[in-house]
């Protein structure tokens, strides 16, 4: 069952309401689940409308992007699970959640962040590797009929914590690089307001916008050196900015490559 919605939480939703449109209605709040994702999916098979929320404090099997756990321990994160239903809006909601949860985070807590392809949210200090402070994961539902709804899932580092040695030196939190605490409240009801703007622009068909600001938001998209594996051995090139559909273009020599997923190397 879930757990009452914290104050902090129920005051900036309210503060918010014109903005959030249907994001955010209804909204579950767990102090401990396993995973939102796989919360708001058996909601959204139950029948959930487009814009039910599930949020939790920790989650005791969140996941990343290929499969990766994602670390989420008591007090020290933001996880949220989104249902998106409109056809329209679903080949972009992984780059509409990227927007949203990096304009979220600057919007309550003033910190400058940036997106770094595919699913990163960063903030580059200018002290060695961009390091993350939110990550987003769609995962889709389709049946003979198409696709039947998204759940658009995101994790935000909010206070500091004991991470995992494999990842301690590439994640840092809202609260660590402010050096001061922050309304996790706020956090989450700026990017529902974020994330609403942005999927109605994407449903009146104006998806050009929101990868005009996902540019804008990602300067390691155009000019970086990356690196990446490929069957035939390791490939190199410099990011060229994404293509419509979402792709990451990287220009290797006089052509340019098309990168749908997989892991790169930023250099």
């Amino acid at each position: 069952m879930p757990d009452p919605v914290p104050q902090e939480f129920a005051v900036a939703l309210r503060q918010t309401a014109g903005r959030r449109g249907r994001f955010g209605e209804p909204l579950f709040y767990f102090d401990e689940i396993g995973s939102t994702n796989d919360e708001a999916a058996r909601l959204a098979e139950a029948g959930a409308a487009e814009g039910t929320t599930v949020v939790a404090a920790s989650q005791t099997a969140g996941r990343g992007r290929l499969g990766r756990s994602w670390y989420s321990p008591p007090g020290a994160g933001l996880y949220v699970s989104v249902v998106v239903r409109d056809r329209r809006v679903a080949p972009f909601v992984t780059l509409a959640g990227g927007v949203a949860v990096a304009e979220g985070i600057i919007r309550a807590a003033g910190l400058p962040v940036e997106i770094k392809w595919p699913n990163d949210v960063v903030v580059d200090a200018g002290r060695g590797p961009r390091r993350k402070v939110a990550g987003i994961l769609a995962e889709a539902a389709t049946s003979a009929a198409g696709m039947q709804y998204v759940v658009l899932g995101f994790g935000v580092n909010l206070g500091a914590a004991a991470y995992p040695p494999e990842i301690a030196d590439r994640a840092a939190s809202l609260e660590t690089e402010l050096g001061r605490a922050v309304d996790a409240g706020a956090v989450l009801a700026e990017c529902l307001a974020a994330l609403a703007e942005h999927v109605a622009v994407v449903a009146a068909g104006e998806s050009r916008r929101l990868l005009a600001r996902w540019t804008a938001l990602s300067p390691s998209a155009v000019g970086t050196r990356v690196e990446w594996e490929e069957a035939g051995g390791a490939r190199a090139g410099r990011t060229a900015g994404i293509a419509e559909d979402g792709a990451l273009l990287v220009r290797v020599g006089a052509a340019t490559e098309r990168i749908i997923s997989g892991t790169l190397r930023w250099g």
